[in-house]
């Protein structure tokens, strides 16, 4: 059995260092220098995207970028806010077509109050669908235009049907599921959510990105792999259930920490 290729996720300044890495194999590669507001606000992002592109020439792999995501909920019931949302959202994908990204990582709505709360007030669910349809209507129609998938993180989601049904109201195939695994472990371990592989197997062939991480299931980790406490042998045996071939991204709070992970992967036979 081929072992499935692993990515990361990276900012361009640590593009050098990872570029032999990245073009061995042709690597997915989510680049995550565009999420700032400040840069959003003044619009100067071109010269990082005319650095990256340097840095790419010749790189034939699945290049994202993470989206816009600072303070911008698509359910934010104020409608200025949600205006603000939508500008920022369409400035991501902007970046990404300037830089011939082909996705665009964008968080889920869904918080920890959600799941305790939204059951208790009629139409409450209802109301957080057309909120993010309004948000996000424009941005995926502008995503299916460049050719581009947007791709739904969990975040605090304890129930990711929720996240599904929202992804799939869109009835587009240009917005699919991200399973962030420290996320999901987070939401396991801290607000009694189900476990990672089930994450996955909820996401299904909707499935088209993964953000690899080990934690605690006590907060947002972001450490190499083998660090935590993630049950990897059994999230990679949910992966390999799929037809989807999701992109596996390393998000890990040092860059650094790509080398043991790949190391603790390839000595678990889980990935190369």
């Amino acid at each position: 059995m081929t072992l499935p290729v692993i990515g990361a996720a990276l900012n361009v300044e640590h593009l050098p260092e990872f570029r032999d890495w990245l073009f061995e194999k042709d690597r997915d590669l989510e680049l995550q220098s565009f999420i700032w507001p400040e840069m959003l606000i003044k619009g100067d992002w071109h010269d990082l995207v005319a650095e990256a592109k340097a840095h790419l020439d010749g790189y034939n792999g699945r290049m994202g970028i993470h989206g816009p995501f600072c303070g911008l909920s698509f359910s934010n019931p104020d409608p200025d806010i949600r205006a603000v949302v939508k500008t920022r959202m369409l400035q991501g994908l902007e970046i990404a077509e300037a830089l011939g990204a082909r996705f665009m990582v964008i968080h889920s709505p869904y918080t920890t109050w959600d799941w305790h709360n939204l059951d208790m007030f009629p139409g409450a669910r209802q109301r957080v669908l057309a909120m993010a349809q309004e948000v996000l209507g424009d941005v995926v129609k502008r995503a299916e235009n460049i050719g581009l998938t947007l791709m739904l993180e969990n975040i605090e989601d304890i129930e990711p049907e929720d996240r599904k049904i929202l992804a799939q109201s869109f009835d587009s195939e240009a917005i699919r599921l991200s399973v962030d695994t420290g996320h999901a472990h987070y939401a396991h371990g801290a607000t009694g959510a189900r476990p990672v592989d089930h994450f996955i197997r909820s996401a299904g062939e909707m499935l088209g990105h993964v953000h690899l991480q080990d934690a605690d299931g006590f907060a947002d980790r972001h450490w190499a792999i083998g660090e935590g406490t993630i049950r990897w042998h059994g999230v990679f045996r949910a992966l390999a259930e799929l037809k989807s071939e999701p992109r596996l991204i390393l998000e890990l709070r040092e860059a650094s920490d790509i080398w043991s992970s790949m190391n603790w992967l390839s000595r678990e036979g889980l990935g190369q």
